[in-house]
């Protein structure tokens, strides 16, 4: 953990060299010195805050992004048995249950060494086209869109969800009504929006009825107007007042990892052979800026020697990175951004050619963080899609939908991916089932280093270089920092594994320590 004083570490009243780092709630106020942290970051899920740090002559050198939350699930789920992992990690966070339940199910799937029924499979990817949806249009239209539409430099008490209500009524309405329709399909599968235990090992609990079969479809129309009318707005807003948001938010080269499928397809849930659908090939993909394959067809028990984790002592949240590189040269992204990167098609038509125009405008390779908000909304018209492809498929009926087997494995890897990006269980187990070592490797994670380098550079723009002594943080620039946090829509209860809301302080630090300004937001 930093210490107050210490260099990243954007101070709070009192600053003094070798103090422990406080709770954010107890670090409040400002004190003349030479750092700039922001505390807490807002709008995202979880707590943290950022801290800019200067050299002695005033430049801005580097930018951390502080996770101030205990990571423990490691531990905690030691001596369970890997049945009960599904309905366990679902519970890690309220935003991305669906995720850690289905990667786990999977888990368990290659301990029992068990094909799941076709239907099963299909009811799987169902679910996680519902889950992907609704959490994309969480993170568009609650969390980033009042940046976006309301501008920079507009009052923080009404920037945010009901400000954007008053202000832009039937596009929140629309936003409120497509996330409602992947949580509607995500209770009718599991039986509950959130925390459900429905997928597990072998397959899943129950099948999916005709007349929900049928109600989803009903919804589907609104849903893919929605869509629409967000990629029409924000494509527009691309255009004009945001054109150099688009050019300078996270713009720097870097590794992208994701999950394909065959022939290189856009996939979400599982590279690779699918127990019981006869599909083949994919795997893990890692391409370059250059749009060069850095690794291609890794299998999920591979990620281990292709993908390392550092730890730093001034956050609790990891720092992976891609093992042949180094650290930090190994810097790659997940997500969003980084599926539409990697994979040759998604196999859709209207999404097909949304990604088209997406790689005409950025490039063969989209290096703009920024851009991760136009993937989302090209990823809900693919989700969308591929929901109503899979309610036209009469497998997706079949009443058989669990396959049943003894442990026959003693260690798994499962990996799917989450609307953040992709996530990897871990589960080395007994003979007996309970999980003797277990690693959860998340997306948000996975995004750690490219954050930070995404902070640092909006910074350098907007921050004087030097920065003078009694230099004030205005309230744009703090909103700037934060929206670059927000492209990558973090989920830090999952990547730390603990409960908690999420303010922001920015502090600016000089070479000693000195706090030179701060400002914060509860």
């Amino acid at each position: 953990m930093a210490s107050y004083g210490s260099p990243g570490a954007w101070g709070g009243a009192s600053v003094g060299s070798g103090r422990p780092l406080r709770p954010p709630e107890l670090a409040r106020g400002v004190a003349m010195s030479r750092t700039i942290t922001i505390d807490p970051v807002t709008r995202i899920e979880g707590h943290a805050r950022i801290t800019l740090q200067l050299d002695g002559d005033g430049h801005l050198v580097e930018a951390r992004f502080h996770v101030l939350e205990f990571r423990g699930f490691e531990t905690f789920c030691q001596g369970r048995p890997f049945t009960e992992m599904a309905a366990i990690t679902a519970r890690i966070c309220g935003i991305c249950p669906v995720s850690h339940m289905l990667t786990a199910a999977r888990t368990g799937d290659k301990l029992l060494a068990v094909a799941i029924p076709a239907a099963a499979q299909k009811l799987r990817r169902l679910l996680n086209l519902a889950q992907i949806s609704q959490s994309h249009a969480l993170s568009f239209f609650h969390l980033s869109s009042p940046d976006l539409l309301l501008g920079w430099s507009c009052d923080p008490a009404r920037r945010n969800l009901f400000g954007l209500i008053a202000a832009e009524p039937e596009l929140a309405r629309a936003g409120i009504r497509l996330r409602q329709f992947g949580q509607q399909i995500i209770e009718r599968l599991a039986g509950r929006r959130i925390h459900g235990a429905w997928a597990v090992p072998g397959g899943v609990r129950s099948p999916l009825s005709p007349v929900d079969r049928d109600a989803i479809l009903a919804g589907l129309p609104e849903a893919k107007a929605t869509a629409r009318l967000a990629l029409e707005r924000f494509k527009g807003l691309l255009d004009g007042p945001l054109r150099a948001e688009a050019q300078s938010f996270g713009h720097f080269p870097s590794l992208f990892l994701a999950l394909v499928g065959p022939g290189g397809r856009w996939e979400h849930l599982d590279g690779g052979a699918a127990a019981g659908d006869g599909r083949s090939g994919g795997g893990l993909r890692i391409r370059a800026a250059d749009g060069g394959l850095v690794a291609d067809g890794l299998r999920a028990e591979a990620y281990a020697s292709v993908l390392a984790e550092a730890v730093e002592p001034w956050s609790y949240l990891k720092a992976p990175y891609y093992r042949p590189y180094g650290y930090p040269g190994g810097l790659y992204r997940v997500g969003p951004l980084a599926r539409l990167n990697v994979c040759e098609a998604i196999g859709t038509p209207w999404a097909d050619a949304e990604l088209i125009e997406l790689r005409q405008r950025w490039g063969p390779v989209v290096l703009s963080s920024f851009a991760y908000h136009l993937a989302r909304l090209i990823e809900i018209v693919a989700c969308l899609e591929a929901i109503e492809a899979l309610l036209h498929d009469p497998q997706l009926l079949d009443p058989h939908v669990r396959s049943r087997a003894g442990l026959n494995r003693l260690e798994a890897v499962g990996v799917g991916e989450a609307p953040r990006g992709t996530l990897f269980h871990h589960y080395e187990v007994d003979e007996q089932g309970l999980i003797r070592q277990l690693n959860l490797l998340i997306a948000t994670g996975q995004n750690n280093l490219a954050m930070n380098r995404t902070v640092l550079q909006i910074a350098r723009a907007f921050i004087p270089d030097p920065v003078p002594a009694g230099a004030e943080i205005p309230e744009e620039l703090l909103n700037r920092v934060e929206a670059g946090i927000r492209c990558f829509d973090p989920c830090l209860s999952c990547s730390t594994h603990a409960a908690g809301s999420m303010p922001l302080r920015l502090e600016l630090r000089d070479a000693a320590g000195g706090l030179l300004a701060v400002r914060e937001r509860g």
